[in-house]
């Protein structure tokens, strides 16, 4: 892989149970210009995440030890970062369940595929999430109280730190550089997932929920509901 600067060489960590699926995804991996480190159980995966971070996490679900999903939040407890936040993952998974798919992506999962996969596709989103999440310079981006510092990768309200997932964290960034402008789903969708999830555009509101839960637990109120069209970051008019 050898696309941008921003992708190539990167590090990545295939945690799956299946010799032969594992060494045959390691092997394409590597063959795309990735470095890669794979592990075979979720005690192994969060060993190896917390001793060398890795850019992004390919993670099967159904590990013999634990799932995918508790691998996932130990390392958001461990604070495993990758590059200039916590580490990108990408769930693969025989299971196509929607109730899967939000769970593993309300944990600040970045994507979830499903088995079997086409390969060049797989690596096709890999480099998505990468180019995404490498960072982008930028000033600290503020709306009221909260700010947002896009190279420290924090958010604040009021000097209060507040804990958010990859994932909120690129939905709060995306309404605050469009701060008082309505944004619809389909633009979220676009630009905070980057792909169609599906057609299923509730997977927004379910984020938007949580965003207020950390971000509106105070006065005045910053994400607002504009009904049929989407939603917007202002304050209040008085």
């Amino acid at each position: 892989m050898r696309d941008d600067g921003r992708t190539g060489g990167a590090r990545l960590l295939v945690v799956e149970d299946e010799a032969t699926v594992r060494e045959l995804l390691s092997a394409t991996l590597r063959f795309a210009g990735f470095e890669v480190t794979s592990a075979a159980t979720a005690g192994e995966a969060v060993a190896a995440a917390t001793r060398h971070p890795p850019d992004l996490v390919l993670l099967d679900v159904m590990l013999p030890d634990m799932d995918g999903f508790e691998v996932v939040r130990r390392l958001r407890d461990l604070r495993v970062t990758g590059r200039g936040g916590p580490v990108p993952v990408l769930f693969l998974t025989a299971r196509d369940r929607q109730a899967d798919k939000v769970t593993g992506l309300s944990l600040g999962a970045d994507d979830y595929v499903t088995k079997p996969f086409d390969l060049e596709e797989l690596i096709a989103r890999i480099r998505a999430i990468l180019r995404r999440t490498a960072g982008h310079h930028t000033g600290v981006l503020t709306v009221g109280t909260l700010a947002l510092d896009p190279d420290g990768h924090q958010v604040t309200r009021d000097g209060r730190p507040l804990r958010v997932t990859a994932t909120e964290f690129r939905l709060l960034r995306y309404l605050m550089e469009n701060a008082g402008h309505v944004v619809s789903k389909a633009q979220i969708l676009d630009r905070v997932w980057h792909y169609d999830f599906a057609g299923d555009a509730s997977i927004v509101d379910t984020y938007i929920s949580y965003l207020r839960r950390k971000v509106d637990v105070e006065e005045p109120k910053l994400i607002h509901t504009v009904h049929g069209v989407g939603y917007v970051m202002r304050e209040p008019r008085v």
